[in-house]
């Protein structure tokens, strides 16, 4: 499996599609999902990847009236996506509004998917988790 890591700042066109980094177009180029994810961000997913979260998200929908209601966000949220030959992917208008996505947007790798962020967004985010790993005594899978 390909793993997706690394920062890399982006812009929308004016059609609202963005062109994936480079080192992540290769497990996209015969299709991918693009769907909301936490913290208002949008994540794309391989195809196998989110088939994986999909069974995940369909078990956490029978344990009660607010799972569900994620899970149907969750599911009408997603889009199948192809990257066309310049890597670009369509961000639908209610994707983008979900997430606050105007121009200016960050996508950051996060191991087996890719989060698509504002980037002021990403920015407090991401200073968040740099202080808590600046912080930490002992955090797992860090240190030696």
């Amino acid at each position: 499996m390909k793993t997706f890591i690394g920062e890399y700042q982006h812009s929308l066109d004016a059609k609202g599609r963005l062109i994936l980094p480079a080192d992540f177009r290769g497990p996209l180029a015969s299709g991918a999902v693009v769907g909301i994810g936490q913290h208002n961000c949008l994540v794309v997913y391989t195809e196998q990847e989110f088939e994986q979260v999909a069974a995940s998200t369909r078990e956490m929908s029978k344990q009660g009236d607010a799972q569900l209601d994620a899970a149907r966000a969750f599911f009408a949220g997603a889009r199948h996506v192809t990257p066309d030959a310049q890597g670009r992917v369509p961000i639908a208008p209610d994707q983008r509004s979900y997430a606050g996505l105007e121009r200016e947007v960050v996508v950051s790798g996060t191991y087996s998917r890719i989060e698509i962020w504002d980037a002021e967004r990403w920015r407090e985010r991401k200073s968040g988790g740099q202080a808590t790993l600046a912080a930490a005594s002992s955090l797992p899978g860090f240190g030696i």
